[in-house]
């Protein structure tokens, strides 16, 4: 059915009107809705758009007379200058002005973002743009500059993309997406923009202030009272935050939060974190919630005291106090105290919340966990990790956790830890309860996979150890992961006057039977042979059919087997581009799953001719299990731990490592570098002898070049080693030279350059290795005989 001609006449009125407004009207509504109130930190009721009134003092404040209070929106309108219609080039104030192109978002036609050409005046308070540079120009827009604005500096790849150069200006409300064809402008406008916001004052919130006031009148109950009377802001609230209590600069995006989780502006977190902190009332489970909030933080450092702003405000006046909604920040806070620390002036506000909780309310829940938050915040320190879910529950109930440390060759000890307990202090313990004290030896704690181990550093958080096992174990596909923690001999400074009957020669077999399965006792096939029989009579005593088996992989090194199998032979590369092609195509086809067929058969092969080898190696060690008849456990143990003895590079901890400079000209290969209280050397791995072997009067320096390099400085050349255990072999590096200063307390020392600092050579027996960047200097006389 036709339209109507009036109909047709009112709807092309209406699309002129839209575009008539979207090219013309939009400036205007920029002039009305730009005029930005800066720095309005009031919290506003959900529906309520009149104004709060804060009160930044109390009452009783004498400063000018009558108490200092004021309407945000008042005192924020006072901030932008209205400027006559005088000519816009010749404004006295203008730092900078010149035409800029600027990001304008289109009409319902065009919601894309477009460049417009403006008129841009930069004054030591705002920046504003003007429709053009003549006389009596309306004004379009303006932004006032703050301490907490931001710009942002142009970069390459705007430029190669649309040919402009960006730079972009956070304020509270807005940013100005600015456009030049000049680097050097766009520097100039960077640079003046930067300078005013530096000269701004620090913009302070109502509630630092008021922090500010409870501090100076600690004393002063009443006036205290009065002060949380009336300022709301101070106390408990269930309206949704509008912004943050502290000052955040304005579009401050960090980038470079590890992790997968993205974050917009610190403010807009914050605000999410008082919206998360009001759902955490609610919940039925809050550990998950717990978990989020703290890693947000963990992300995001500066919103540390920000958070720990929040929890005081919702635990000051709650409605219902002791409720489960009100013990759920309680429970939050507890968990924030033993992960961060925070400033000075939101750590004095927040203890003095602590000792108004417990005297306002003596022998309840929150005065219990207020005082739990007093002890914890006295021994907090940084953190790696955020608590796990079984730390997070643990601190709920304001309890500690149970760790399990296994020991080789003894049962797992159970040891008691809080959130602030070091690998140090357990080390310690274990050494203690296990009568190792008066052992020379050193020990460590691990973190010990199937394959491969590693040590944990002295002042390494075990609560941190555990949250990485659990997040490991949820992230483990068939990796080998962290999965246990172990207590194991670090060095070894005597293993020849070790009793026989003790424990610690019983963690000496263990250890040295853990080096022959890992195969870094390089010996023939025959002795292999017999140190499985001697394992076999430890464990089972006498040959017996009945005895428990273990696993042949858990008595002889697994790699020995699967070199006596033939490498299998890989299919020759074709010589020409036709040949490859054609190869190709065929892998494709009938002849590619003829091929899979092929290996499929190959590897059953190599399964089958692997356990024949396997069967007969364990026949040969039981014949020699057999010949051991009579021998007691304490002599097997000995006879086998003599055996590995014969290898010099016993007692030596051996790194992978790649050579980059050898020092007999080689290239690069892969050595092992033995770590010894004596000696560095290096080993062909497989052969018994070393390459070459250096006493430390002879090593100079040593130190990390970069994450995966490890630089040794011997007497004229430098010998650089790449590895994946660069910190544990200068921890090591270390810990020998501290202990050999201890025993030689006569020769010069110059051990304070180093990481474990002036103390490290006194450190006691038996504690695991320092942990951090690592660079020593060594004086070539420093150990000389």
């Amino acid at each position: 059915m036709p339209f109507p001609g009036g109909l047709w006449w009112l709807l092309c009125c209406r699309q002129g009107f839209t575009l008539l407004r979207r090219d013309y009207g939009e400036a205007e509504r920029e002039a009305d809705g730009e005029a930005e109130e800066e720095a309005s930190f009031e919290l506003r009721a959900q529906g309520d758009r009149a104004s709060l009134e804060v009160s930044l003092s109390q009452p009783t404040r004498t400063s000018s007379g009558s108490e200092r209070s004021l309407l945000v929106s008042e005192e924020m309108r006072s901030l932008i200058v209205e400027k006559g219609p005088g000519p816009v080039e010749e404004d006295p104030d203008a730092l900078v002005k010149g035409w800029l192109q600027r990001e304008v978002r289109g009409g319902v036609k065009t919601p894309w973002l477009r460049p417009r050409k403006y008129w841009f005046v930069l004054t030591p308070d705002s920046l504003d743009y003007y429709s053009s540079n003549e006389r009596g120009a309306k004004r379009l827009g303006s932004m006032v500059l703050t301490s907490l604005c931001s710009v942002l500096w142009p970069d390459k790849q705007t430029y190669k993309e649309t040919g402009f150069w960006s730079m972009t200006v956070f304020g509270r409300k807005h940013c100005y997406r600015l456009y030049t064809e000049h680097l050097h402008e766009a520097v100039r406008w960077v640079c003046a923009v930067q300078k005013v916001i530096d000269s701004k004052a620090p913009v302070q919130t109502p509630t630092q202030l008021l922090m500010r006031d409870v501090e100076e009148h600690y004393d002063s109950p009443e006036v205290l009272e009065q002060i949380y009377r009336c300022n709301p802001i101070l106390c408990y609230t269930s309206s949704p935050l509008y912004a943050p209590l502290l000052p955040f600069p304005y579009g401050s995006l960090d980038q470079s939060a590890p992790g997968p989780h993205s974050y917009t502006t610190l403010r807009d977190e914050a605000v999410k974190l008082f919206n998360s902190l009001q759902q955490l009332e609610l919940q039925q489970d809050p550990v998950p919630l717990i978990q989020g909030i703290l890693q947000t933080c963990l992300d995001l450092p500066p919103l540390v005291d920000e958070i720990y702003c929040q929890l005081v405000k919702q635990t000051t006046e709650p409605p219902a106090p002791g409720g489960p909604g009100d013990l759920h920040y309680w429970q939050l806070l507890t968990c924030m105290s033993c992960t961060f620390l925070p400033s000075p002036p939101v750590l004095r506000f927040l203890h003095f919340h602590l000792d108004r909780t417990e005297s306002r309310f003596p022998a309840s829940e929150m005065a219990k966990y207020a005082c739990f938050i007093q002890e914890a915040l006295g021994k907090t320190r940084g953190r790696e990790c955020v608590p796990s879910l079984e730390e997070i529950l643990v601190l709920m109930r304001r309890q500690e956790m149970v760790c399990t440390v296994h020991c080789p060759g003894v049962a797992a000890c159970s040891v008691t830890i809080s959130s602030h307990t070091t690998a140090e202090e357990v080390a310690q313990e274990l050494v203690s309860r296990l009568g190792l004290s008066q052992s020379p030896n050193l020990f460590a704690l691990y973190e010990q996979s199937r394959l491969h181990e590693q040590p944990v550093g002295s002042s390494t958080l075990l609560a941190d150890v555990l949250t990485r096992f659990e997040n490991l174990a949820g992230d483990e596909q068939g990796q080998d992961v962290p999965c246990r923690l172990c207590f194991k001999h670090y060095g070894f400074l005597d293993t020849d006057n070790v009793p026989r009957d003790s424990l610690e020669f019983a963690l000496l077999f263990e250890q040295a039977h853990e080096m022959v399965l890992r195969g870094y006792v390089p010996t023939s096939e025959e002795t292999l042979q017999t140190l499985a029989a001697l394992r076999l009579q430890s464990l089972n005593s006498d040959f017996s059919t009945h005895a428990p088996f273990p696993r042949l992989e858990e008595l002889f090194p697994p790699h020995v087997l699967r070199a006596r199998l033939p490498a299998p032979c890989p299919d020759p590369p074709p010589k020409c581009r036709g040949a490859r092609l054609r190869a190709g195509l065929l892998a494709g086809g009938l002849w590619g799953h003829s091929l899979a067929k092929q290996r499929a058969e190959q590897d059953l092969r190599l399964r089958g001719r692997l356990r024949e080898e396997g069967a007969s190696t364990m026949a040969a060690i039981v014949e020699k299990w057999k010949l051991l008849q009579g021998m007691a456990r304490p002599e097997a143990m000995a006879a086998y731990v003599a055996l590995v003895r014969e290898w010099p590079g016993f007692g030596s901890t051996l790194f992978d490592v790649d050579l980059r400079v050898s020092p007999v000209g080689a290239g690069p290969q892969r050595l092992w570098l033995g770590i010894g209280a004596k000696a560095v050397s290096l080993y062909k791995p497989g052969e018994p002898e070393p390459l070459d072997s250096f006493c430390y009067s002879r090593i100079s320096s040593f130190g990390a070049s970069d994450s995966s390099t490890f630089r040794l400085s011997v007497e004229d050349q430098d010998l650089l080693f790449e590895t994946s255990q660069v910190d544990e072999i200068a921890q090591l590096l270390n810990t020998y030279l501290a202990s050999m200063g201890a025993r030689q307390p006569s020769q010069p020392q110059e051990l304070s350059t180093g990481p474990l600092g002036p103390d490290a050579a006194v450190r006691p027996r038996g504690l695991c290795p320092g942990a951090g960047p690592w660079q020593h200097l060594l004086p070539a006389s420093s150990f000389s005989s």
